[in-house]
């Protein structure tokens, strides 16, 4: 879901809450060394984030945060703030190139430059927290 969030909505904050749960706690967020990314700058995108890009002249960066449920993927545009969210068990997360890890949603995707270890570590953790809380499998039930 692709939601524009500049504007303090009640309505679209609940959608977001609903879909990958509220944010961290001060203590959760201290527990997990933070829930933040460092800025990522875009290499590509899916066709739908492409043409709110373009719209601007501005360098494509965009930030992640963690959350119980899911990740926002948020990016800017003409002064306007987006956000991709993608709950865990629709996500995908590929390191094609040796500097660029690929965040897929459905049709959308995001594909980041990772040039610092900060941002390797970072996305390890969001498949570390991944893998510690999903929902059992039927291969773990015996």
């Amino acid at each position: 879901m692709l939601l524009n969030i500049s504007y303090n909505r009640p309505e679209i904050k609940e959608k977001i809450n609903k879909e990958v749960g509220t944010p961290f706690t001060l203590m959760e967020r201290i527990k997990l060394k933070g829930t933040g990314s460092p800025k990522l700058q875009i290499t590509s995108t899916s066709i739908e984030i492409h043409n709110l890009l373009i719209l601007d002249i501005n360098t494509n960066i965009c930030n992640i945060e963690l959350r119980p449920k899911g990740i926002i993927v948020m990016f800017r545009s003409l002064l306007e703030t987006y956000a991709l969210i993608i709950p865990y068990y629709k996500l995908n997360l590929y390191k094609g190139k040796s500097e660029e890890y690929s965040v897929y949603k459905d049709h959308y995707f995001i594909k980041v430059k990772a040039d610092s270890p900060a941002i390797h570590k970072f996305m390890l953790k969001i498949l570390d927290y991944r893998a510690d809380n999903a929902l059992p499998q039927i291969e773990d039930i015996r």
